[in-house]
C-alpha cells in the first residue's frame, strides 16, 4: 500500500499550481501492455541476433533493409489492443479541470490522447501516422499493421513509413520548440515513467524554472536531487489515489 504522505504531498502542489506539464516515458505505458525499452526483460535487452534493436528501428535499417524494418516494426512496436491506464486518465482529468497546459511524451503509442488529453506534443512522433515518402497520403496504424512485408501507397505505389522519429533522425524542430516553451512557462512539472537519460528529450527539464517538480518513477533517476517531491511507485496506484 502507498504511503500516503507524498499522496498527500502531491495534492497539495497539484492543489495550487496553476500552469502545469506533464514529461511522459515508457514507464506510464507498460501498464497498458507496452513493453519499455530499457529495463530488465525490455526491448532493448532482447537477443536480435547481429542486429540490435537500435540498428532495427533505425534510418539506415529503413533506407536498406526495408523489409526487415517493417517486419520489426509490426511485431515489437504496434499494439492494436492497448488502452489508456490511470495514469493517462489522471493527466487528461487534469487537463479538464484547467490545471495541467500540456503532456509532452516520449512515447509514439497515442495513448495520451486516447484517453481524453488535447494538448500533447508527440517528441517522437506517432505509430498513429503514416504517410508515403513519394506523394504524402496520410494512413493509420491498421493500414501498417495489416500490410503484407512493406507498405506500399494506394495512389502512388510508393513505401508508406510511420511519422516516427527513428535512429540517426532528428526530432523535428517545431516539436522541440513547442515542448521547451511548455516547460519554460510551467509553474509545475511532473515527470513520469523515464529514467531520464535519452537525450534531448530528457534535456527538457534543464529548461523548467517553476516551483515544483515533481518525479514520478519506478527507480530513482539522476535528476532525483533536484525534485521537489519524488515517488517511487506504480503509477496505476498512484493515479488512482490522485483521483480520488
Amino acid at each position: 500500500m502507498m504511503d500516503s504522505g507524498p499522496i498527500n504531498r502531491l495534492k497539495e502542489i497539484v492543489g495550487r499550481s496553476e500552469n502545469i506539464v506533464a514529461f511522459t516515458g515508457a514507464g506510464i505505458s507498460v501498464p497498458s501492455g507496452i513493453p519499455d525499452f530499457r529495463s530488465a526483460g525490455g526491448l532493448y535487452s532482447a537477443d536480435y541476433g547481429e542486429r540490435s534493436a537500435e540498428y532495427m528501428l533505425s534510418d539506415e535499417c529503413l533506407n536498406y533493409e526495408t523489409e526487415k524494418f517493417f517486419k520489426f516494426y509490426k511485431e515489437k512496436m504496434l499494439y492494436p489492443d492497448a488502452r489508456p491506464n490511470e495514469g493517462h486518465l489522471w493527466l487528461a482529468d487534469m487537463e479538464s479541470q484547467g490545471r495541467l497546459k500540456a503532456v509532452i511524451t516520449q512515447n509514439i503509442d497515442g495513448l495520451h490522447t486516447i484517453a481524453g488529453s488535447g494538448n500533447v506534443i508527440e517528441f517522437h512522433g506517432s505509430v498513429h501516422r503514416n504517410y508515403c515518402v513519394r506523394c504524402g497520403r496520410l494512413y493509420d496504424a491498421d493500414f501498417i499493421a495489416n500490410s503484407k512485408g512493406i507498405p506500399v501507397c494506394e495512389s502512388c505505389g510508393g513505401t508508406v513509413r510511420p511519422d516516427v522519429v527513428l535512429y540517426g533522425e532528428r526530432i523535428d524542430e517545431q516539436v522541440i520548440t513547442d515542448s521547451v516553451n511548455a516547460v519554460r512557462s510551467a509553474d509545475c512539472m511532473i515527470v513520469i515513467g523515464t529514467s531520464l537519460v535519452v537525450y534531448p528529450a530528457a534535456g527538457l527539464i534543464e529548461y523548467f524554472r517553476g516551483q515544483n517538480l515533481v518525479l514520478i518513477n519506478k527507480s530513482p533517476t539522476g535528476y532525483d536531487s533536484r525534485a521537489s517531491l519524488v515517488i517511487n511507485g506504480d503509477i496505476r496506484e498512484i493515479a488512482l489515489l490522485m483521483m480520488k
